[in-house]
């Protein structure tokens, strides 16, 4: 090494030059530790002092795409706020609505579901939007065809969540199938049927929320403030849905930093 880089880069543990014979191969593996010493620095002498990396410009992205995480959610349209007295009377309610889901699971658990009725895994993501978004909503197939039975068919409109299924999903199952609707929801709009399944599966997760169930919550509300900013028509029953669960996620769950404030 330079004398230079020597000062920089001192050695951990003294090293003689080492005397080798002249048959000394250093392409062959060492035999020796003298041998592999000597070609330990053979091979440091050869790298270079910078190494640049050789980059293609034809192989970079013209324009990137950069997600911003931001710590609160974007603010509701104007004239679309809702106000405190409002989201306090949501939390009441939503309050109720899961103590009563708590006192009455063991019966409702209890009962038979339909025979048409198979809940999927726990880990079948895809088998769960369809069960609980319809096929058609999941597919995204705007109406029935003329053809089709006028019957109702669960299966392509999805299962409502009745309180005999929920209350047979135990809380990693919840979790489950909010992060599956939640990933759905993160690049489709959103539907009534997803809006039912969400205040559902918020009202069955327990508190001290899991750090996983912590971290999803906060992601639906920022995504449902992303969502009521861009509508376009401003249809008020559907602002007001996305209103609620932000109200609930902030409100009812403590993330205050997420909140509508009027």
């Amino acid at each position: 090494m330079e004398p230079g880089v020597e000062e920089l880069m001192p050695r951990l543990l003294p090293v003689d030059d080492c005397d080798l014979t002249e048959d000394f191969d250093p392409t062959v593996p060492p035999r020796t530790p003298q041998e592999y010493l000597k070609r330990v620095q053979i091979e440091a002498a050869r790298c270079p002092d910078v190494v640049v990396a050789q980059i293609d410009p034809k192989k970079l992205k013209k324009k990137q795409t950069v997600n911003v995480s931001i710590s609160g959610c974007q603010p509701a349209p104007e004239g679309f706020s809702p106000t405190l007295k409002w989201q306090q009377q949501q939390v009441a309610n939503f309050s109720a609505v899961r103590q009563s889901l708590n006192k009455h699971r063991n019966h409702w658990r209890s009962q038979h579901l339909d025979s048409n009725v198979t809940m999927p895994k726990s880990e079948d993501e895809e088998g769960w939007k369809k069960f609980c978004l319809g096929e058609r909503v999941y597919s995204e197939v705007d109406a029935l065809s003329d053809n089709e039975n006028l019957g109702i068919d669960y299966m392509k409109i999805g299962f409502p969540p009745l309180l005999s299924i929920v209350s047979r999903m135990n809380q990693a199952t919840v979790t489950s199938v909010l992060e599956y609707l939640i990933s759905w929801f993160g690049e489709k709009k959103f539907t009534p049927e997803l809006g039912r399944w969400l205040y559902a599966l918020l009202a069955c997760l327990e508190k001290p929320l899991l750090p996983e169930a912590h971290s999803l919550i906060r992601q639906l509300a920022r995504r449902c403030s992303e969502v009521r900013l861009l509508e376009e028509n401003k249809n008020e029953e559907q602002i007001s849905a996305l209103n609620l669960i932000i109200c609930l996620v902030s409100r009812y769950f403590d993330q205050r930093d997420l909140a509508d404030e009027p």
